[in-house]
């Protein structure tokens, strides 16, 4: 008799995912003691094996609630008995920059990746399911963001891998359950104060209600969609940027503005974005606004003056090019 339904799915996921590592590289999965986490820690301790690969877990200490580091030594010791080794506790001090979210996501990654470094990680295993998936794509909607954004999580991205975005919460939750795993639900998975937490409980559940059933999914289909579509014109700005510079000295950059005429808003204006953050303009405080704003130099030339950047930077247009730098009148 074969396994649960939803075990066998969180197994193949993982099994696909891993298909391309060599034989013998760790596979280090992250894990918070939630379903889709430990769903994903069991899995790969199934998988690891059987395709002779080492596998670990790391769980973050966040230091956010009382009893944290016992919740994290819990699961740290789950890791052990599941036969994963290491199985570590990584302790993090999470800042207020960017909201609480996003502090805490800083802190964690970055916790994460070191220990990745350390142990010699070939992949860092996230239990991001489709829910999560639908649920980045909704709050990039409500921002009022572009394609990128809309295009959600990726499946691998550098060395982080997310085997089960395809998957629904629901299937998680089924193979812990089936596996007799002990869940622990983050008291601030249920605190409203968080925007994720709300989009959760409150919007996606009304959605379904008024629209009917099928809405996260058409959310997730949504960013694999986007996705491509995001993919496919970043590669053209990339090849549009090389075509169009005149200089890139790392905190100076020159681009032609005949070159940057020819080409589509949607294109130009990526081309712009990477020219302002390779002149130095920090890629997390350089809004549309900013970018469109180089777009007029461009677009609506009538001589004006020089668009300020984050960073220090400015730009300005002389002479048939666009200049980025700190001092582009230098």
């Amino acid at each position: 008799m074969g396994p649960h339904p939803a075990v066998a799915d969180v197994r193949r996921a993982v099994r696909e995912a891993l298909a391309d590592v060599q034989k013998d590289a760790l596979i280090l999965t992250a894990c918070s003691g939630g379903a889709d986490s430990l769903a994903l820690a069991a899995a790969l301790a199934f998988v690891a094996p059987r395709l002779r690969l080492r596998a670990g877990l790391l769980t973050v200490d966040h230091q956010l609630q009382e009893g944290s580091r016992q919740r994290a030594e819990t699961v740290a010791a789950l890791g052990t008995d599941l036969g994963l080794t290491p199985s570590e506790v990584l302790t993090v001090t999470v800042g207020g920059e960017g909201g609480p979210e996003a502090a805490a996501r800083e802190a964690r990654y970055a916790a994460l990746s070191e220990a990745a470094d350390r142990h010699g990680a070939e992949a860092v295993l996230l239990g991001h399911t489709r829910d999560d998936q639908a649920e980045t794509v909704l709050l990039g909607l409500a921002r009022g963001s572009g394609p990128r954004s809309l295009s959600g999580m990726a499946a691998t991205t550098g060395r982080y891998r997310r085997p089960l975005l395809h998957l629904p919460r629901a299937t998680t939750v089924a193979a812990c359950r089936a596996q007799n795993l002990d869940l622990w639900d983050d008291p601030h998975n249920a605190d409203p104060r968080y925007t994720r937490v709300r989009v959760r409980h409150k919007i996606l559940p009304l959605l379904e209600q008024e629209l009917g059933p099928g809405v996260i999914e058409a959310l997730a289909r949504t960013a694999a969609l986007a996705r491509e579509d995001a993919d496919a014109l970043d590669e053209w700005a990339d090849s549009a940027y090389q075509h169009s510079v005149r200089g890139d000295l790392g905190e100076s950059v020159t681009l032609a503005v005949a070159e940057l005429e020819k080409l589509p808003d949607a294109v130009r204006r990526r081309v712009l974005r990477r020219a302002a953050i390779a002149a130095g303009s920090p890629s997390g405080v350089l809004s549309a606004t900013h970018v469109r704003a180089l777009d007029r130099l461009v677009t609506h030339w009538h001589g004006q003056k020089a668009v300020n950047l984050p960073g220090g930077r400015s730009a300005v247009r002389r002479r048939g090019v666009l200049v980025i730098a700190s001092d582009p009148t230098a």
